[in-house]
């Protein structure tokens, strides 16, 4: 099976993007420009979702939904009861980490989609071997 061309986007390159106050910003403002196939998945844009609610507001947050229903091409994958028992695995394997149930889920799908890179900028992300674009001099 050949690597995915989809980059696998994780919830701080979507916060990158929609915050200009952020440090990353302007890479993922270029890369999300001129984007390849993405995907992500509902727990991503769940996490997205409450962090803008949180940190701004209910418009922020909801602008937030509003840019995931328009970014194409984006792939959004459903997590159902499988991969919350894969991610839950991963979890257990790399038990000194802090990952989240997010995280773990990322992890799962990049290695089952076979990604070539990832889109964040969280460390715990390229548990796996998947380089983040982040480090990309």
């Amino acid at each position: 099976m050949a690597a995915s061309r989809e980059a696998y986007v994780d919830t701080s390159a979507f916060i990158a993007f929609m915050d200009a106050s952020d440090s990353h910003h302007p890479l993922f403002a270029r890369l999300f420009a001129n984007p390849p196939p993405l995907c992500t998945t509902s727990l991503v844009i769940a996490e997205g979702h409450g962090w803008f609610l949180r940190r701004f507001d209910l418009r922020r947050a909801l602008g937030f939904l509003a840019m995931i229903e328009v970014l194409s091409p984006l792939r959004v994958i459903t997590v159902g009861s499988q991969e919350i028992m894969a991610a839950t695995a991963i979890m257990r394997r790399f038990s000194d980490q802090e990952l989240t149930l997010a995280d773990a889920v990322g992890l799962h799908v990049m290695r089952v989609q076979r990604s070539r890179i990832c889109w964040s900028t969280d460390h715990h992300l390229r548990l796996t071997g998947v380089p983040l674009v982040s480090d990309a001099p």
